[in-house]
């Protein structure tokens, strides 16, 4: 069976944390830190993702910059060219997209609309579950067959 995105998100849910582009970073961070999130997206005032911001994000800034980042908006620092993926999507596909691109939170769009985020975590967990499975239909087929 194949596993998509769509699973995942049937699992864990659908919420997923946005923040406007006119908030600051340590308002984000603060967010990122209370929630215990890696990543938020950014919502523009038409409702559409303008950007997502995560926490490597912040890092870089403070350790370039300095403090005095935190000041600054996180519309001056989130990643503009979102790539996003569907519910359709694999857990092989998303692997690939976050191994390629180096990020590792995935907004998920279906009909024009943000539905959710998946992390690397939520695949790495996915994945691991089923290579247990797997080795348990393993075990039970070569216990039958003795």
């Amino acid at each position: 069976m194949v596993m998509t995105v769509r699973k995942i998100l049937e699992e864990k849910g659908r919420d997923v944390f946005s923040m406007h582009p006119n908030a600051t970073l340590v308002e984000a961070a603060q967010e990122m830190a209370q929630r215990r999130i890696g990543a938020v997206v950014l919502i523009s005032d038409g409702g559409d993702i303008a950007g997502v911001l995560s926490e490597r994000d912040i890092v870089r800034m403070v350790g370039t910059r300095g403090p005095d980042c935190l000041s600054d908006s996180i519309g001056s620092v989130m990643t503009v060219e979102v790539v996003t993926c569907s519910e359709e999507t694999t857990v092989n596909e998303v692997m690939e997209t976050m191994t390629r691109k180096r990020f590792r939170h995935l907004p998920v769009i279906q009909g024009g609309k943000l539905v959710g985020m998946v992390s690397i975590g939520d695949i790495v967990k996915r994945r691991i579950e089923d290579a247990e499975r797997e080795a348990e239909e393993m075990r039970s087929y070569i216990s039958a067959s003795v």
